[in-house]
């Protein structure tokens, strides 16, 4: 069973990132402040659930969170600091545009960049211990779905509409064929992953 929060700050920010490890497009990473007593029954790491199960609760979290937030980082500036620094900055983006100030801020993952002055806290798999983070996991993960597939039509052969940038068989295969999109990311060593 998931808590709303690590602490008993009122706008604690749960923090959350998706498309670390793809070969193409942005990272992109949400900012969640929920309210007392928010709960649903699917609320969860966003990679345990379909992606109709996502699609379903992101309007409730966009509608009762106290504060939410998205941010994002493209190709050429991960391959210019490169992807962990680009996640922090997509993190710190997506805390910066929070209609309330948090007053700590939970990140999933065992990493972060401190934000100011704010108290922060890493919690390895926090997405499937904090509701705050299992919600800007859902809102990472389909914010950045979305920009996939808008850059799949754009860019067919790669197929992100299925693989959403990340390295499989057939990714890897096409940027053979075709070579990179501009929304590939050169720093990235395509092989090895």
């Amino acid at each position: 069973m998931l808590t709303l929060r690590h602490t008993d700050h009122l706008y604690e920010a749960g923090i959350d990132e998706a498309g670390r490890g793809c070969l193409a497009g942005p990272v992109v990473a949400a900012a969640v402040i929920l309210p007392e007593g928010f709960n649903h029954p699917w609320l969860t790491d966003s990679k345990q659930l379909s992606e109709a199960k996502r699609m379903a609760i992101r309007p409730l979290i966009l509608e009762q969170a106290l504060a939410w937030n998205v941010g994002m980082c493209g190709a050429p500036h991960i391959d210019q600091v490169n992807i962990l620094q680009a996640t922090y900055d997509a993190m710190h983006e997506a805390v910066k545009g929070l209609a309330i100030q948090p007053d700590f801020l939970t990140i999933d993952g065992n990493r972060f960049r401190p934000f100011e002055e704010v108290p922060y806290a890493c919690i390895v798999k926090g997405d499937g211990k904090y509701l705050n983070i299992a919600a800007a996991s859902i809102l990472a993960k389909t914010y950045r779905d979305e920009v996939m597939l808008m850059m799949h039509e754009e860019f067919p052969m790669y197929d992100w509409a299925k693989n959403k940038g990340y390295p499989t068989k057939a990714h890897k295969a096409a940027i053979h064929t075709y070579g990179p999109s501009p929304y590939h990311r050169r720093s990235f060593n395509w092989e090895a992953r």
